[in-house]
Order: structure tokens, then sequence, then C-alpha cells
């Protein structure tokens, strides 16, 4: 009972107390009773609610990390799928599109139908192509998927008959290939003459013929029909000739070889050195020589690699031709001159009198007006006047300052000139 007493005592006081003036007790008092700042109370709640942040957050991490990577082996194996076939409607899209504009280009041009061969603009195209191009495609590959696209929006313009020494995967189908794509209505002949025939006849728009190889040099039958029929020179292509000796059978068994004199010819050291049991026979072309590969017993051929795939022979040994340089100059004939590109060559037929310096004196046009002549070969004249006409060939356009200044300065020393044609120069393409 003292206690209970006590203790309601000191019950009291405190009740009094705050009417005195201690307010340093009431402080100390209200410091237990400032609870009401949840700072105490909210320091245990602070590290209650960091551990189950902790917690929630490696517990999310981990629950993260398995609904992250099962994605990833999803992507792997549908994505490239679903990515590829994304990215074939999209360039679908864009090749019908380029294929579009460039026949409405065409078609808005002065003249659409002279429109559709211009080797120049087509160059600046292969230029601006190989410049954009950071691959991994090959500037070839490219250049193919481009060539092929034009193409056939050339034919929606007009379709080109292009006639070319065959029969076709001949290197001169290869060439006409580079140049006019495999939409061009490509027809092979038989002989160079043949090819000039039937432009002179109106029979096809253009013609494709050899004019110049670098290991052999001039194409006599082409350059003779240049004096023979009033046609002219509108482009060239250069191809880098890779020879291959092709058969069915193995090396060793190979006791004939078929190939056109000028392939053999290419490839005279290497075949007397690897293929001395052989016996070399000629004939009209590397696909006539391909397919006597494939239907004689021990024959082999000198071909290119596409008369492999179309004949379905092997590829005994690769690039045989003894320059390894070996590069074809093939002419585009037709009717009329391409426009200057500031990258052009010449060609003319020259005739001059028959006596001592005639040619000479002819020649010093060219180093007068600073003009590079590049090739020159000569050709008796037929019947019985005595003599010889030229070939030449040299850098510029004939509508350029100094090439009219040199063709009127051999005017007046010439007994015949007749321009062959002005063109583009090309660059070798393999």
């Amino acid at each position: 009972m003292a206690k209970k007493k006590a203790v309601s005592g000191k019950k009291k006081v405190k009740k009094k107390k705050p009417v005195g003036r201690p307010p340093a007790k009431k402080p100390a008092k209200k410091r237990p009773t400032k609870k009401r700042t949840p700072s105490r109370p909210a320091k245990p709640k602070k590290p209650a609610v960091k551990k189950k942040s902790v917690k929630a957050k490696t517990s999310a991490s981990k629950t993260a990390k398995p609904n992250v990577a099962k994605p990833k082996p999803a992507s792997r194996s549908t994505s490239p799928e679903a990515e590829l076939k994304r990215l074939d409607r999209e360039i679908i899209k864009l090749i019908n599109r380029r294929a579009e504009f460039t026949t409405k280009f065409l078609q808005g041009q002065p003249n659409p139908l002279e429109a559709v061969f211009d080797p120049r603009q087509e160059d600046e195209l292969w230029a601006q192509l190989e410049s954009v191009n950071s691959g991994p495609l090959p500037n070839q590959a490219v250049r193919g998927v481009f060539r092929e696209i034009v193409s056939a929006a050339k034919r929606d313009v007009k379709t080109q008959r292009i006639a070319y020494l065959g029969p076709p995967f001949s290197f001169t189908h290869i060439a006409a290939i580079e140049r006019f794509g495999e939409w061009a209505d490509l027809i092979p002949v038989n002989t160079i003459a043949s090819v000039f025939e039937e432009v002179n006849r109106g029979h096809a728009d253009f013609g494709l013929v050899p004019i110049e190889n670098s290991t052999d040099g001039r194409i006599v039958d082409t350059l003779d029909m240049f004096t023979r029929l009033p046609l002219r020179i509108c482009g060239e292509v250069q191809i880098s000739v890779h020879h291959n000796l092709l058969a069915r059978c193995p090396r060793g068994e190979i006791i004939e070889i078929y190939s056109k004199p000028q392939a053999l010819s290419q490839c005279r050291d290497w075949l007397a050195k690897n293929m001395p049991q052989a016996r070399l026979i000629e004939v009209t072309s590397t696909s006539t020589a391909a397919q006597l590969a494939r239907d004689k017993p021990g024959a082999g051929a000198v071909a290119s690699q596409q008369a492999a795939v179309e004949y379905g022979l092997q590829l005994l040994a690769e690039d045989i031709q003894d320059n390894k340089n070996n590069v074809t100059r093939f002419a585009v004939i037709g009717e009329e001159s391409s426009k200057p590109s500031g990258k052009d060559r010449t060609a003319l037929l020259l005739q001059i009198s028959h006596k001592p310096g005639a040619l000479s004196d002819a020649l010093v046009a060219f180093k007068k007006n600073r003009v590079n002549l590049t090739w020159i070969e000569s050709f008796p004249l037929r019947g019985p006047e005595s003599g010889y006409l030229f070939f030449l060939d040299f850098e510029g356009h004939s509508l350029d300052t100094k090439i009219r200044k040199t063709l009127t300065e051999l005017e007046k020393k010439a007994v015949r000139l007749e321009v062959l044609g002005s063109y583009p120069r090309s660059e070798p393409r393999d």
C-alpha cells in the first residue's frame, strides 16, 4: 500500500510541475515523447524495408535472368529466319521500285530508244555502286544484281537484239552478258563476219566481237570486217580471261585437248609442261571444245568455268593461261557513236600514199596535239593497188577540240580516213 501511495504521489507531482517552470524536464520527457518524429521507429523500419528491397531485388534479378535468357535462344533459332523473310520482302519491293523508276527515266528521255544503250551512264552507275559498297558482297556480285535489274527495266522500253560470236558460254557470250544483261535478246552466230552482217542487215541492234587480246594482240577477222562494212564501234567491254582445263576423266587419261586457236595459244607453255602427252586440236570456240570434252572419252577442253558448269565437266586445273593478267577487249558494233564521257577512245581507218616517210609524217599530228596513240595495225590493200591500210586507236573523243585538230591534219595527208567511232573506255572485269 505504501508503494501505491508513493506512486500516486509522484503522479501528482508530475501534474504540478508543468504549472511551475522547469521546462527543462518537459523537453527531457518530451524527447521520449517526441517519438512523433518517426526517426527512431523509422530506422528499424528502414533497414527492414532495405532488407525487403534487397531481397526483392535479388529475387527479382534471379527471376529476371531466366526471363531475359529465355528469349535469347528463341531469337537465335527463329529471329534470323524471320529477319531474312522481312529483308526479302523489303528487297523485292526496292528491286521492283528501282526497275520501275529506271523505265520511267528512260521513257522520259528525248529519244528513249537511244537512251536504252548508254555505256557512259552505265559505267557511271558501276563506279557509284563500287564507291558505296562496303561489303561483304564483292563489287562483281553487286554489279551483277544491278545489271539484271537495269536489263529487265530496259526491256519494257525496247528489247535489244545483240548478235555475238557464239555459241553460248563462250567468252564473247560472257562479255555480252556483262554489257547488256541476260534480259537482252542475245543471238549467237558462228563467225565474226556473221556478227557484222546481222547488224548491217538490221537483224540485230548491236553486235559484240573480240578485237584485241593482251597476249595474242589483234583479232584479224574483226579488223578486216571494218574495212568491208560501214559499221561503227559504239562501246567496249574488257574481260579478264581465265582459262581452265576441263574434262570428265582424270588428267592422266586425257589424250586430246580441244579449244579455239587463241585459247590454246594463250596456254601454250602450261600445256607443254603439264600435258605433254595430249594432242592439241583447234575448234571454233571454247564452248564447242567443252561439248567435245563431255561427249568424247579421253578428251579435255580449255574453256571457262561457266562452260564447266553448263556441260557437267570437272575443273581439273584453274587459271592455266600463261599471262595471269590475260585480258580480251570486245567491241560493241552498231551504227552510231557514243556521246563524250571525258574518258573516251576513238578508232579510225587510215590509208596514206605508199611512199617513204608518209606514215611518219602523218603521225606527227598526234605528237603535235598531245594525243596518246595507243594502238596501230597495218593491213595490205586488196586488189591490184599496192600499199597498206592502218587501224589506229587513241585516247579522246572525236568531238574533243584537240582530236578535231588531229583529224583535220590527218585528212590533209590521207588517201582515205574513216572514223570508226568514239566510245567510253572500260575497265577489265573478272
